[in-house]
């Protein structure tokens, strides 16, 4: 019987790309898993797999061989319209370039993922409100992305990760483009919404913000292994 607690875990999981008919091996035997309420940190150099394992527990891509299981739900096989759908349901995304629309409000883009969940108007926009204050960002509502710091588009884009209750908020580098006054300011948010109860899962490169997280791993040459304390 399944631990009640386990939010995901990762069965011998290994992914390879194809050039032309020979196979590139980038991740050997992933053996994961992330409790609800864990944060969590992985650390790896370029190209040690670590964007690869992260694209595949974001539903953005899926394994070779080996299998992958999110809130009791095996996810490795599923076709690109199913794993769209337990993205939008069950995760959400912190992205070091924050990968804001141009053209929507700093409102609209966090918005959007509750718009693709067809909520009414209403629910969409007390939601909204409420995480746009959680956020210290409510009276910057109506600015579009270019109005607004770095600090501020990468608050937004917690927000919309927020805004829809995911069941795993994973940051990608969340603090690559930011000087060191704002990372420590994102890093306290990440650390309160862990507080809160969200599970986070974290990439990064820097030792000094994977020491914020709880569980730390590395990831080199496409094999992972925890860190103990």
């Amino acid at each position: 019987m399944a631990e009640p607690n386990l939010l995901l875990q990762t069965d011998r999981l290994c992914k390879s790309y194809f050039l032309g008919e020979e196979p590139l091996p980038v991740l050997f035997d992933i053996h994961f898993s992330l409790f609800r309420g864990d944060y969590a940190a992985i650390m790896g150099p370029s190209g040690s797999g670590k964007s690869t394992l992260l694209n595949i527990i974001g539903c953005l891509d899926t394994p070779t061989s080996g299998d992958y299981i999110l809130n009791g739900l095996s996810v490795g096989r599923r076709s690109p319209a199913e794993l769209a759908e337990v993205r939008n349901r069950d995760i959400g995304f912190i992205f070091q370039n924050f990968n804001l629309l141009p053209k929507l409000t700093v409102a609209g883009n966090v918005e959007l993922p509750l718009i693709y969940q067809n909520l009414p108007k209403k629910e969409r926009k007390e939601r909204v409100d409420d995480a746009l204050r959680r956020l210290s960002l409510f009276d910057r509502r109506n600015h579009r992305p270019n109005e607004i710091s770095g600090g501020q588009k990468q608050r937004t884009a917690i927000a919309r990760a927020l805004v829809k209750a995911p069941s795993l908020i994973l940051a990608d580098e969340p603090t690559g483009n930011l000087d060191s006054a704002t990372t420590g300011e994102i890093l306290a948010i990440l650390d309160e919404l862990n507080g809160a109860g969200n599970t986070i899962l974290m990439i990064t490169h820097e030792q000094e913000v994977a020491e914020r997280a709880h569980r730390r791993f590395t990831i080199r040459d496409g094999r992972l292994s925890e860190k103990s304390e």
